[in-house]
C-alpha cells in the first residue's frame, strides 16, 4: 500500500515523503497511525544511522485495518496502541520479562524483519524501517499483532507513549522501585519519561522529589505536589528510592549518597557506559542498582493498568503532551531541547 512516512537522512531536515508499505505477514497487522510520540530513542538512532534513509517511530497509536491470516486480536477497527517487539518464546517473553527478549535486537533495531526482508520502500529502495518493530512516523505501519495493546476511546495523542516513554516510566516505578506511601522517590530528569515516573508514584500516594534544570518542566512537577529542584547540588532530602532517567554517569553516585540504607536506584538513561561507584559504600549500606529497560513491563498488562488510572483521573497523562503535525517533526524536537515541550506527539496526515 502507498503511504506517507516521515523520511530522516542524518542531519538534513526530515521530510514527509511517499512510500510502499509491505502487507502484513500471517503474524503482523496493518495500523492507520493517529498518532506517535517522539523518544529520544529515535534522535539517537537517527544520529547513528548517519546519512542512511530511515523511518523511525516506536510510540504508535492507530486504528487496525489489516490483519494477517493468523492473528485473532486485535480487531480491525480497534484502536492499538504498538510498543516494543517481543518473540514471545524465550524465557524472558514466558517469564513477563518481554523487553529482555533474545531477539530484543533483531526485532527492535536491525531495521528489517528477522529474515531481512523490509517493510518500507521509498523510491522503489527498501529503507531502515521496521523499528521497535513499527516504524509509526508514518500515516500507516506494519507491526506484529503481539506489540499492539487495544487502548479504546483514550485519545490517541495521550495513548501514543504508552508505548515506550510514558511506559518505562510508570514500569520502573511500579515494577522495579516498587515504594509505597511513606517512602521518598528522587526522580533524576523530568522529561516524557521522568515525568509518567512521577505522576504515577503521587498516584500511589508516594513523596517524589524532582531534579530537572528546566525550569518549565520543575513548575509542571511542583503543580502535581512533587518537590523540585534545580541540580543534585541544591539541598535534597534523604530518599528511600531514586530514578535516573538522564544516563548521565555523574548522576549515579550523587543520587547513590541520597539514599538512605538499603536504598534502591534505578537506571533507565542511556549515556555513557561508565561511572564510578563507591562499592564500600554499597556494601556497607546494602544499596541496591538495578537497570530497567521498558520498565521491565509487559504491555500488556501494564498498559491497561495506566489508562484505568487515566481515566479516573490519577494519571494526568495529557498534561505532559504537546502535539505537532507529522511533517513538523524538527520543530517538536527543537521545542522539546528547548523545553518548551516535555512529550512532543505528531499527528501524520489523514
Amino acid at each position: 500500500m502507498r503511504t506517507s512516512v516521515l523520511l530522516s537522512r542524518g542531519s538534513a531536515p526530515s521530510e514527509v515523503v511517499e512510500a510502499e508499505l509491505d502487507g502484513p505477514r500471517p503474524n503482523e497487522v496493518v495500523v492507520r497511525i493517529e498518532a506517535v510520540g517522539v523518544c529520544h530513542t529515535d534522535l539517537s538512532t537517527r544520529r547513528a544511522l548517519g546519512n542512511r534513509p530511515a523511518v523511525l517511530g516506536h510510540e504508535g497509536c492507530g486504528v487496525v485495518e489489516r490483519r494477517g491470516a493468523d492473528v485473532a486480536s486485535p480487531a480491525v477497527g480497534s484502536r492499538v496502541v504498538i510498543s516494543f517487539a517481543s518473540c514471545g518464546g524465550c524465557g524472558s517473553c514466558r517469564a513477563g520479562l518481554p523487553a529482555h527478549c533474545a531477539s530484543a535486537t533483531a526485532l527492535n533495531g536491525s531495521g528489517r524483519r528477522p529474515d531481512g526482508s523490509p517493510t518500507i520502500l521509498v523510491d522503489g529502495e527498501p529503507v531502515f524501517g521496521a523499528f521497535f518493530g513499527q516504524s509509526s512516523f508514518a500515516a500507516a505501519a506494519v507491526a506484529d499483532a503481539r506489540s499492539c495493546v487495544p487502548v479504546g476511546d483514550v485519545p490517541p495523542e495521550v495513548a501514543a507513549p504508552l508505548g515506550c516513554g510514558f511506559l518505562t516510566g510508570a514500569g520502573a516505578v511500579l515494577n522495579v522501585l516498587r515504594p509505597v506511601p511513606g517512602d521518598r522517590l528522587l526522580v533524576v530528569g523530568c522529561g516524557g519519561v521522568g515525568a509518567a515516573a512521577v505522576l504515577t508514584a503521587l498516584s500511589d500516594g508516594v513523596e517524589v522529589v524532582v531534579v530537572e534544570p528546566v525550569a518549565a518542566r520543575r513548575d509542571l512537577a511542583a503543580r502535581f505536589g512533587a518537590t523540585a529542584v534545580a541540580s543534585l547540588d541544591d539541598p535534597v532530602p534523604e530518599v528511600t528510592h531514586a530514578l535516573d532517567t538522564t544516563g548521565r554517569p555523574e548522576a549515579v553516585p550523587r543520587a547513590l549518597g541520597l539514599l538512605r540504607p538499603r536504598g534502591v536506584l534505578a537506571l533507565v538513561g542511556l549515556g555513557p557506559s561508565r561511572a564510578t561507584l563507591d562499592v564500600r559504600s554499597l556494601v556497607l549500606r546494602g544499596l541496591q542498582v538495578r537497570g530497567c529497560v521498558e520498565g521491565d513491563a509487559e504491555p500488556s498488562i501494564l498498559v491497561p493498568e495506566l489508562l484505568r488510572r487515566y481515566r479516573r483521573g490519577r494519571l494526568p497523562l495529557d498534561h505532559l503532551v504537546t502535539t505537532y503535525p507529522l511533517a513538523d517533526f524538527d520543530r517538536a524536537v527543537a521545542d522539546q531541547r528547548a523545553g518548551a515541550a516535555l512529550k512532543p506527539v505528531l499527528l501524520p496526515p489523514r
